[in-house]
């Protein structure tokens, strides 16, 4: 929790003034049991109706005044509480985007999504607690019982039993509650993530027929966590009738005590009423911080689970190079190197597995080629093309861009380099020209649409109402499969990469559209480099070079018309899908 607190640095105003309005509004509070006491003594007791009148009017002062105090210290809390939880979220969010693809794959989404918003918020409710009330319940427990020591000394000393009593009840119980919220929020870690799997699944359990599959294996998993839930909140239940015992069995005593000092003459019958008064403010705000004590519990596991994420550290490092060098050293590697890239004896191991995804690619794509890249399912096709943006280190060997290693680049350099379109098209919520943008801000309407028309989308833009300035729904769910690929190429295009990876990008277009794509592709101005990822052999058969990978190894490298007469693995693929009197 420690670690996080330096997201309040910028609320200390806040932080000093919250506590200190709720300590004048305690103040105030202790000061009423000594004015119903007088009011009873004198007042009452005289029959001085006046003075009970200026009593009563003095009462309502010190209402109003706590009220004011509160007000002012809820405000001050408040502000404080969702600036910090303000500048966690963006600090989170921040350094989970530095994260390299390998750490995000071992965390897990539906992780990552609980601790930005589950465990953000418990620990915004946590610090907006302990500001109003960590200062003001002790303040006000150990005044009443300063307080009940300036009555008589004899009864105070029941207050000096009771309220240690009470405090070991109240902080035996959190610290035995304390790792069992861990457990909660792992809990909900995992419900979350079967949820998440549910929704974006949805059409496939249907098409399987595994919707009581699925509904029992998130019972099962909520059954777990509610059985959790429903254990710890029976221990943390256990504050508040152990609390009112402890407290109304001092009250029962402090009334007899009380009595006897009466019928002494020691104490009058409103000093009693005013001790009672005291035990009652001590009940009140125990049991205040019992459930202050429940809210930090849980805060504090989330902020420690929100700390394990801040310490995972990404695996990749990144060259902070200025601009003006990014420059240079380009230009020095197109004067080098005759290569767009360069994979030297490449490996790659994916973090947890028991087995290489990719061994011993070495390969070399000369600028302007056009490279396909076909293989069966879980070939490495993709692990492929995700090393040249570096989305992945290779974990032995070496890729190059120009001639120079991928790991020397700046992040913004090689980004500039290298557009992909990945496999799954993804669009975000807002307008067709926000999410062309994506590939260059300071792109021209002009630039869209020639990125649209070689990507085969202009059609179909110009045909929607506002045509670029036309609505995307969350994830393009108001596009067709097709629209939402053409899309993500154009955006891709935006950019003017030298180097264009289409991972698998066009699965969804027919022959047709996808004939008219790569033939736009050939003619792009420059030499832009192309990869092409795909399972269709008509795809990738007019490529300049062929790559095919069997279970992550490199078992082909050439022409349409080479690997037909080399290469097996190429032969029973393009073969499946074409009778052998169409080869050509």
């Amino acid at each position: 929790m420690k670690k996080l607190l330096v997201y309040l640095q910028d609320y200390k105003k806040e932080t000093v003034c919250a506590p200190l309005f709720k300590m004048l509004e305690a103040t105030f509070e202790l000061f009423v049991p000594l004015v119903m006491a007088a009011i009873i003594d004198k007042g009452i007791k005289e029959g001085d109706i006046s003075y009970v009148l200026q009593m009563g009017l003095l009462l309502i002062a010190l209402g109003l005044i706590g009220l004011v105090c509160s007000i002012t210290a809820q405000y001050f809390a408040a502000k404080a509480a969702v600036g910090f939880s303000t500048g966690l979220k963006h600090a989170l969010f921040s350094h989970i985007q530095s994260l390299s693809f390998t750490e995000i794959d071992t965390l897990g989404t539906s992780t990552m999504i609980t601790r930005m918003t589950s465990d953000v918020n418990q620990v915004q409710n946590g610090v907006n607690m302990v500001l109003r009330l960590f200062l003001r319940s002790p303040f006000i427990v150990f005044g009443a019982m300063i307080m009940a020591f300036t009555i008589d000394v004899k009864a105070a000393f029941i207050f000096v039993v009771t309220i240690p009593l009470l405090s070991v009840v109240v902080f035996g119980i959190m610290m035995i509650t304390m790792p069992m919220y861990r457990k909660v929020q792992a809990g909900l870690d995992k419900v979350l993530g079967a949820t998440r799997e549910n929704l974006t699944g949805a059409r496939v359990i249907r098409a399987f027929n595994k919707e009581e599959e699925e509904i029992e294996q998130f019972e099962e998993k909520n059954a777990v966590l509610t059985d959790l839930q429903l254990f710890v909140g029976k221990i943390s239940a256990l504050t508040n009738p152990v609390t009112y015992i402890i407290i109304n069995a001092a009250t029962i005593f402090l009334l007899y005590t009380g009595a006897i000092r009466v019928d002494e003459g020691t104490i009058t019958q409103g000093q009693v009423v005013a001790l009672v008064n005291y035990m009652s403010q001590i009940l009140i705000e125990l049991v205040k911080l019992a459930n202050l004590i429940i809210t930090i519990t849980k805060a504090l596991a989330c902020a420690n689970r929100i700390e394990s994420i801040f310490e995972i550290r990404s695996s990749m490092t990144w060259e902070q190079t200025a601009a003006g060098q990014d420059q240079a050293h380009s230009a020095a590697g197109k004067e080098e190197s005759p290569y767009a890239v360069e994979f030297d004896h490449v490996h790659l191991t994916y973090a947890g597995a028991g087995a290489e995804s990719l061994s011993d690619i070495d390969i070399r794509v000369k600028k302007g080629q056009t490279v396909g890249i076909i293989g069966g399912t879980g070939s490495g096709k993709s692990s492929l093309v995700n090393m040249i943006p570096r989305f992945y280190d290779a974990t032995r060997g070496t890729v190059r861009i120009d001639g120079k290693d991928v790991k020397n680049y700046s992040m913004e350099e090689l980004r500039q380099k290298v557009g992909v379109v990945l496999q799954k098209a993804v669009l975000f919520a807002g307008t067709i020209r926000e999410n062309l943008l994506w590939g260059d801000a300071d792109a021209t309407d002009e630039s869209l649409w020639q990125a649209l028309a070689t990507a085969q989308a202009k059609e179909f833009v110009e045909s929607k109402d506002g045509k670029l300035d036309a609505p995307v729904a969350q994830a393009g769910r108001n596009l067709s499969g097709g629209q939402k690929q053409r899309l993500t190429i154009a955006r891709a295009l935006v950019g003017n990469p030298q180097i264009l990876i289409l991972d698998d990008s066009a699965s969804a277009l027919d022959y047709a559209t996808d004939a008219a794509l790569r033939k736009a592709l050939r003619e792009l101005p420059g030499e832009t480099t192309v990869f092409i990822v795909s399972q269709r052999a008509s795809s990738i058969q007019h490529a300049d070079q062929i790559i095919v990978l069997d279970d992550g190894m490199m078992v082909g490298c050439g022409t349409h018309e080479e690997l037909l007469q080399s290469c097996e693995v190429y032969q029973e693929i393009y073969y499946s899908q074409y009778a052998k009197t169409e080869s050509h």
